[in-house]
């Protein structure tokens, strides 16, 4: 028997929730993974660190509002049910989209097309600070016994399809556009079509069925209590956000930073970093499965030891010797290095986010710890290694933004671990 349990209504399940996911994550990465494009085009500055650094600091100040859209999407999922609320941070994440997708350039309409964008990016935050929550309870909840791993893992496994379809369309528009068309307006092109599928992705959703954990509860906390709850379990939500350091720095360091460092700083062709990220992408998708059954099966605490670990040891050595004699074939073997630490790591984090947090909060607990990391350490981590970088003048800086989440990671593990026993699952 696999481990869907040979039901297809759990597999049709899991792709309708995961599609919905998929094309917010699509939208939410586009920002970063045209950077350069957008600095350009709405932040234009005297040198280009400082345009970066001003495209970045719009990309992480999405990231500010996932907190808030953590408590109040978080409780209003708790409150109403996981699928009418997985429909309104879709309808929120598509809103902010084609602000960012129609806006005119800052030559065209001066301060208020940078001001529009800002506005764009804080709808995506709000609607995002839920969003990874509520799939990953939904997930948990319909998962059958002794398979939750396997099963939430696939809420990042649909990032992983997102990062893929954003590298490889950018990799078709290199190769069909040329750079200053691509500069002008092709780099928008990947926007519109996130707007297109939107209808697509609403149908799908819409069909989604409640869980039966969430109907078989009696009552429902109220916002009032929510806040109550999370002021009680301030150190399980803390702990949890430490254990969420570490995957949001390497996710957004392997994924939406590549391309920009590829180019600006090691100085290689866009299509050769749009094609790691693709691989990036390939690779994350295999290992987030793999490891979530594996946390199945030995538990999370001894996964998420040994990943935090191996990143702490090894992620500034692997980007001094990248940065030694920066090739494409050095780039690839570094980053999917990389990105294996990330998906053995992630593969057991998100399910134990999961099971940690109370039963009657859990969407509201799950997506404040997460958003809180992403908040105030992963969004800002393109900005963070671009200032590190021109701080040290040591282009394999970032290493050291990675050993950090790594240690926090590590923190969060042995701080969640250490008086409780793993629920659903046998520990080593």
């Amino acid at each position: 028997m696999t481990q869907w349990q040979g039901t297809p209504s759990k597999l049709g399940a899991v792709l309708r929730v995961t599609s919905g996911n998929f094309l917010e994550m699509f939208d939410f990465f586009l920002f970063g993974f045209y950077a350069n494009h957008i600095s350009k085009t709405f932040f234009p500055a005297s040198s280009e660190f400082a345009s970066l650094m001003l495209t970045f600091g719009t990309f992480g100040a999405g990231f500010l509002m996932r907190p808030l859209g953590a408590i109040i999407l978080g409780a209003y999922i708790d409150r109403v049910g996981r699928r009418k609320g997985l429909i309104a941070t879709l309808a929120l994440m598509a809103f902010g989209t084609v602000l960012i997708a129609f806006v005119p350039g800052y030559t065209a309409i001066g301060l208020a097309a940078p001001c529009i964008v800002l506005v764009g990016r804080l709808f995506q935050g709000f609607s995002a600070g839920v969003e990874l929550g509520g799939v990953s309870v939904y997930l948990s909840e319909m998962a059958t016994p002794g398979h939750k791993g396997f099963y939430v893992s696939w809420q990042s496994g649909s990032q992983q399809v997102a990062i893929i379809a954003a590298a490889a369309i950018g990799y078709e528009l290199n190769l069909w556009m040329a750079p200053e068309a691509m500069a002008a307006w092709g780099w928008r092109i990947p926007f519109f079509i996130g707007c297109l599928i939107v209808p697509l992705i609403f149908v799908i959703r819409r069909s989604l069925q409640e869980t039966q954990a969430f109907l078989a509860r009696k009552r429902h906390p109220d916002l009032r209590e929510v806040f109550r709850s999370m002021v009680e379990n301030w150190d399980i939500v803390g702990a949890g956000m430490l254990l969420v350091v570490m995957t949001t720095i390497s996710f957004y360091l392997i994924t939406v930073y590549t391309p920009t460092f590829g180019k600006t700083v090691l100085k290689l062709t866009s299509a050769d970093s749009l094609i790691v990220t693709l691989c990036i992408g390939v690779s994350n998708l295999f290992w987030l499965p793999v490891m979530g059954a594996l946390s199945d099966r030995i538990g999370r605490r001894p996964v998420l030891l040994v990943f935090s670990v191996l990143a702490l040891l090894t992620a500034y050595p692997s980007l001094a010797w990248l940065v030694q004699g920066p090739t494409f074939q050095r780039m690839l073997v570094v980053e999917l290095w990389l990105s294996f630490l990330y998906g053995g790591y992630n593969g057991a984090m998100v399910v134990a986010l999961t099971e940690v947090m109370p039963e009657e909060v859990r969407t509201v607990g799950f997506s404040l710890a997460y958003s809180l990391a992403t908040a105030l350490f992963g969004g800002f981590t393109p900005a963070v290694s671009t200032w590190l970088i021109q701080a040290t003048g040591d282009k394999g800086a970032p290493g050291f933004w990675m050993m950090f989440a790594a240690l926090c990671g590590l923190a969060g593990t042995l701080i969640l671990y250490r008086r409780r026993a793993e629920p659903g699952v046998r520990t080593a």
